[in-house]
């Protein structure tokens, strides 16, 4: 059995510095070496998990192939690493505390008086080495959530500092991730903020082995000593993360940096082969280097945080880099669009994507939206609650069922061509109960997504409670809509079409969870292609 090595990355000064990114672009160094890595992400919430979270708070939730609702950060590991996550990759307090409490509730601690030092720790410590006792991997890399100092991470800090102590200090080291600012008026890059962020890490108890330090301007050897020597760091230990053009620059700048080397030194590992990053940087070179440009609307009911779309952003900087295409998305508030102004609105596009979401709040948009990419010809691409609008669209205005719309908008409808799935009428718990993870599907063989996927079965991964009635199923098809991808056991329909458009796909599930730098989805591959072509015809 393997011996594995921990990694934990924590942060200080302010947070938002990128310790996820930072955490899988060595990740992606250490597997380009030859070693098998992981990384897990611990958040100090009290939610149980980020499913019921509102995307204002927390972005984009995450879903894994075993149904966890996760922190976006798994997705980046999972789009640099090109492996899948799981249900172990991502703990928060609220498991933690949950567990313990349980555990409490069947008499586990023998009458104990139950507290944070040793049960919480020794929680979060079994949680962590989760991943590393299946043998599976050389190198687990966690990221703690939120920054030094929090009250919420404190518990997380302790049980770092107890597995260094448990495990010896080459088998468990920390990367203390920090801002370095650049004051302008003063000229100069300040390291006092770094030193305060390092004493308060050193109060907990923990010593990082290495800095990395998030800087505007380059860092000289002279800040680097300073560091070093306030901070109880060699100086080769320092390393400057710069500001990148894209994440995607990451691994690139971190190898330069050595991160990946003084890492492998720290624990005792060798070097082995060099990063070459070939197929890294040939979509890097294809991703700078676009040959023509495509404008995608992306019509959503939470625009104004970016992140709340954040697996599908980066799904369309992968296609657009094999399409050799640069993506630009134009963000469009639901809530603004009606059938009169969709027109001004949305002109212009070459594609239009209607983003997930839940309830009823900007969704007449979303089915405005959906007519002028149908009615107009413009590749329209629609994910989960946007295929299902699109089924409410085609409804409304081809099958002239104008009362058509989803039980999740109202009650006792006349034309409930969307419906509450029958495993859901009992439900009455929010938190993960919908339907989560991977599902297969089967593809009609002559269809547009079986072009793209070049595959009869596949398997997507979903959350949602609502689904496609088969009510209206040969009603649909009989207008021209096919359903051209189905889930084998339970007759769900998956996928929606219209054949006599250039480009119109409906899916319930969320593709946009699947792309990766080294396997871009084949849908939104195919859907920017589309889209390219309508702007060269245009």
């Amino acid at each position: 059995m393997k011996n594995t090595k921990y990694v934990f990355v924590t942060g200080g000064v302010t947070s938002s510095l990128g310790k996820g990114i930072i955490a899988a672009s060595l990740a992606k160094l250490l597997q380009e070496r030859g070693y098998s890595v992981t990384i897990q992400k611990l958040d100090p919430y009290i939610n149980i998990d980020p499913g019921t979270l509102n995307p204002y708070e927390h972005g984009e939730c995450y879903v894994t192939d075993d149904g966890a609702e996760t922190d976006l950060d798994l997705g980046h590991y999972e789009r640099f690493l090109n492996i899948p996550t799981s249900q172990a990759n991502n703990v928060t307090t609220g498991r933690i505390y949950q567990s313990v409490i349980n555990k409490e509730r069947k008499g586990e601690f023998l009458g104990k008086t139950v507290q944070v030092i040793p049960h919480i720790t020794d929680e979060i410590k079994h949680r962590i080495q989760i991943l590393g006792k299946t043998g599976d991997y050389d190198i687990v890399i966690t990221e703690i959530g939120g920054t030094v100092g929090d009250i919420e991470s404190l518990p997380y800090v302790e049980a770092v500092r107890q597995m260094q102590w448990e495990l010896g200090e080459d088998n468990a080291i920390v990367i203390h991730l920090t801002l370095v600012p650049y004051l302008a008026a003063a000229g100069e890059l300040k390291t006092k903020p770094t030193q305060h962020s390092v004493k308060m890490l050193m109060q907990s108890g923990v010593s990082p082995n290495i800095l990395v330090c998030r800087c505007e301007q380059e860092i000289n050897d002279s800040i680097k000593r300073k560091l070093a020597l306030f901070c109880n760091v060699k100086k080769q230990d320092v390393i400057q993360s710069l500001d990148a053009e894209t994440i995607y620059d990451v691994p690139n700048l971190m190898f330069k940096e050595g991160l990946d080397y003084v890492v492998l030194d720290k624990l005792n590992l060798s070097t082995r082969k060099q990063p070459k990053l070939k197929a890294w940087n040939n979509f890097v070179q294809k991703h700078k280097n676009p040959t023509s440009t495509v404008e995608i609307g992306l019509i959503g009911k939470y625009v104004e945080l970016h992140d709340s779309y954040k697996s599908i952003t980066e799904a369309f900087i992968h296609a657009g880099a094999t399409n050799e295409t640069k993506v630009n998305v134009r963000w469009i508030h639901s809530e603004e669009l009606t059938p009169e102004n969709a027109a001004s609105k949305l002109e212009g596009l070459n594609g239009v994507l209607v983003a997930p979401g839940f309830g009823e709040r900007g969704i007449e948009g979303k089915i405005a939206a959906v007519q002028m990419a149908r009615e107009n010809n413009i590749p329209f691409f629609g994910i989960c609650l946007g295929m299902q609008m699109a089924v409410i669209e085609y409804s409304r205005n081809v099958l002239n069922l104008a009362a058509a719309n989803s039980t999740e908008m109202a009650e006792n409808l006349e034309h409930p061509v969307i419906n509450l799935m029958e495993e859901q009428k009992e439900v009455t718990e929010k938190g993960g109960t919908m339907r989560l993870g991977a599902w297969d599907c089967k593809i009609s063989k002559d269809s547009k997504v079986f072009e793209a996927y070049n595959a009869e079965m596949i398997s997507e991964r979903h959350r949602h409670r609502y689904e496609f009635n088969n009510a209206y199923l040969t009603q649909i098809e009989a207008a021209g809509m096919k359903a051209t991808g189905v889930n084998p056991k339970t007759g769900l329909v998956e996928i929606v079409e219209i054949p006599t458009h250039p480009w119109f796909v409906g899916v319930q599930y969320h593709p946009e969870y699947k792309s990766t730098v080294l396997n871009p989805h084949p849908l939104f591959v195919d859907f920017i292609k589309a889209a390219k072509t309508q702007a060269e015809n245009n």
